[in-house]
């Protein structure tokens, strides 16, 4: 085996009141060719899409290869070189799982290489990168996935959403620092607002396996978004403008792009999306793609 190449989705998490917990596969892909050589490392970053590759190493500290090497050291093998060659759709800093999907190339490509299927190792890999593993989950199964920890384990369920359900993505050219936008979340919160998204996040499940008419009450949140607000002010009147009108629209994970979970792929005429990139995003069903030869 010399080749190995990988598909990995985009994903969005929370999906409002479902913070670290909830997460969707989105049809936005990032490609990356692996190829094994005698000695050392070369990396070519091939940007077809949103992300830009001013800011992406070319070396060791590449995220694909970090996860790469570390899940190679998990599974025992040890490849002499490496050739990547990074197809990036995804875009950076923008709240649509980029790290995550790097993370799950890497990992899933050091599988590819030891030729065994991914497994509950392969979420503990992925998602101990970032600490949580909804974009994670998202990005390897596919689909809806809730997502949860026991002691030091991540784990995962992916679960079907239903079919009328048609994700629009609005993308601001601004960056967001998940770290950044993490600084601005209280280290307590009302009692009143945590049951309150309890209660809501629970309804998310139902309403995006069963009854999208009550996903603009179940994607509501008082947790973490206007907390947030203050570091992407336009993307939050978004939200805001689009609930108005009845579209069930979150910041998708840590901003600034917003989510809106639609069942007609469109947004409403009279909301001003001027300075976004509206695109409708099918729900990716299977997840991480590999093929070796």
């Amino acid at each position: 085996m010399t080749l190995i190449e990988v598909k990995v989705p985009a994903s969005s998490a929370n999906l409002g009141p479902g913070f670290d917990s909830l997460g969707l596969a989105l049809a936005l892909y990032d490609r990356v060719e692996l190829r094994i050589t005698d000695a050392g490392l070369k990396i070519e970053v091939i940007d077809v899409g949103a992300g830009g590759v001013e800011d992406v190493p070319t070396d060791e500290s590449h995220l694909v290869v970090r996860a790469f090497r570390r899940a190679c050291e998990h599974l025992g093998v040890r490849p002499p070189g490496l050739h990547l060659r990074c197809f990036n759709a995804i875009p950076h800093a923008r709240g649509l799982g980029s790290s995550a999907s790097a993370v799950v190339t890497g990992v899933a490509a050091a599988y590819a290489l030891a030729e065994k299927p991914l497994d509950e190792d392969a979420l503990q890999l992925a998602a101990g990168f970032e600490g949580h593993a909804d974009n994670a989950a998202a990005s390897l199964l596919g689909g809806f996935v809730v997502a949860w920890t026991e002691g030091e384990r991540f784990r995962a369920e992916r679960l079907q959403p239903h079919h009328d359900i048609r994700p629009v993505v609005a993308v601001p050219a601004l960056r967001s620092s998940t770290d950044a936008t993490r600084g601005l979340l209280p280290a307590q919160v009302p009692h009143a607002d945590a049951a309150f998204t309890a209660g809501r996040a629970a309804l998310a499940v139902h309403a995006l396996t069963s009854r999208p008419d009550l996903l603009l009450s179940a994607t509501e949140d008082r947790l973490h978004q206007h907390y947030r607000a203050p570091a992407y002010p336009a993307s939050s009147e978004l939200v805001r403008a689009l609930r108005a009108e009845g579209v069930a629209a979150a910041i998708s994970g840590a901003g600034p792009t917003v989510l809106a979970l639609t069942t007609g792929g469109i947004l409403p005429a009279g909301v001003d999306v001027t300075s976004f990139d509206v695109t409708e995003l099918p729900i990716d069903p299977g997840g991480v793609q590999v093929a070796a030869q």
